[in-house]
């Protein structure tokens, strides 16, 4: 599914260079769970964005299902990510003039479904995730949990093969965060791949491997 060759992020400071990420080499086969942890500041979100395809900024080589991501253009890219990828946010990244219904909408239009066919997995979202009653609601007049739970059922409702989650858990009440975690299980046993960044060890035990990184590099 993913294979990393040397990967590298770098920023230029003064007086010479800060590595977010320093020769990154990692495999996930398609099918597993696996979690990234590691101290704040450790390059975990850094790359996990990079997985993502959020960022372009990098060296080295990403292959993602045989695709070499390193040789794509912008547009390439983002083609391979509304076709492969969901992506849970850590800031949640709902669009705030959508309505909750509107911002579950959009990752089935990039699909070319038929809109009655997106009513009904949409409405199935609602459902699933028990936000109905908020579906006619904006970001802004729903709580961080609920903000959270609508860009969890996001980046779930297209059906991706790669699910890629920042804390998925870290604005949900404990129930909530179990649920969430239970579904996750389940997606797994599925089929879908997923790599989290999260720094609880409750969570990292959901899946089948952990990844640890430390001022940028894997770490045993």
């Amino acid at each position: 599914m993913i294979t990393l060759r040397h990967v590298e992020k770098v920023y230029p400071l003064r007086g010479g260079v800060f590595y977010a990420l320093r020769q990154i080499s990692l495999t996930v086969q398609e099918g597993e769970f696996v979690s990234i942890m590691g101290n704040s500041g450790s390059g975990k979100s850094t790359l996990l964005h990079i997985l993502g395809l959020h960022d372009g900024a990098w060296s080295g080589e990403y292959t993602l299902r045989g695709e070499a991501v390193h040789r794509l253009d912008q547009a390439g890219r983002l083609a391979l990510q509304k076709r492969h990828i969901g992506f849970v946010f850590q800031s949640y990244h709902l669009l705030d003039d959508l309505t909750v219904y509107e911002n579950l909408e959009i990752p089935l239009s990039y699909r070319e479904m038929p809109r009655k066919e997106r009513e009904a997995v949409v409405c199935d979202a609602l459902d699933r995730f028990g936000i109905v009653g908020k579906k006619d609601l904006y970001p802004s007049q729903l709580s961080g949990g609920q903000q959270q739970l609508v860009g969890v059922a996001r980046a779930l409702i297209a059906r991706p093969s790669l699910l890629l989650a920042d804390e998925p858990t870290g604005n949900l009440h404990s129930d909530q965060g179990r649920e969430i975690m239970a579904l996750f299980r389940q997606l797994n046993r599925a089929g879908t791949t997923i790599v989290q960044v999260t720094h609880s060890a409750e969570n990292a035990a959901c899946g089948t491997r952990v990844i640890r990184l430390a001022d940028g590099m894997l770490v045993p």
